[in-house]
């Protein structure tokens, strides 16, 4: 299932764990949901007790998923230094647009974090402020300069 090692900040790995334990709790409903759909008979029709099993093995599946990925993951510390962009390194460019730098598990570009492994992350990595930088997007490449770092 997961087979590499992956990156997270500590706000990632905090957040798998919150998921963890809301699936863990949501286990214990699904649990009930199936005991109260088995009362009811003939399981083979019974749409309320196939849709919670359905359920249970999809939050089985994810339990799972998560655990093997807190297994293998390297937490890595926000960077004390903003003199270059680091994984976990906010950064604001030129043109307003604002990224952090995080592993691909969190990569979330509609909240502003990008993977260190997508061409923006890549050409972000090891920028310094007020440096111009080339990123290389589907559309053609595009020149930024680095504002800031934080």
């Amino acid at each position: 299932m997961i087979d590499k090692q992956y990156r997270l900040t500590k706000d990632g790995v905090d957040n798998l764990e919150t998921e963890l334990a809301k699936l863990e709790h949501r286990t214990k409903e699904v649990a009930e949901d199936i005991a109260t759909a088995r009362q009811q008979g003939d399981l083979s029709e019974n749409a309320e007790y196939q849709n919670a099993k359905d359920e249970q093995r999809k939050i089985q599946h994810r339990i799972k998923e998560i655990n093997a990925i807190l297994a293998s993951t390297e937490v890595v510390d926000e960077p004390d230094s903003s003199d270059e962009v680091m994984f976990g390194s906010e950064v604001k460019l030129s043109g307003g647009v604002s990224y952090k730098v995080v592993g691909s598990l969190e990569a979330d570009p509609l909240e502003g974090k990008i993977s260190d492994e997508s061409p923006i992350g890549r050409a972000l990595l090891g920028a310094k402020q007020g440096e111009t930088i080339t990123i290389d997007l589907p559309a053609g490449s595009k020149q930024f300069i680095v504002e800031s770092i934080s």
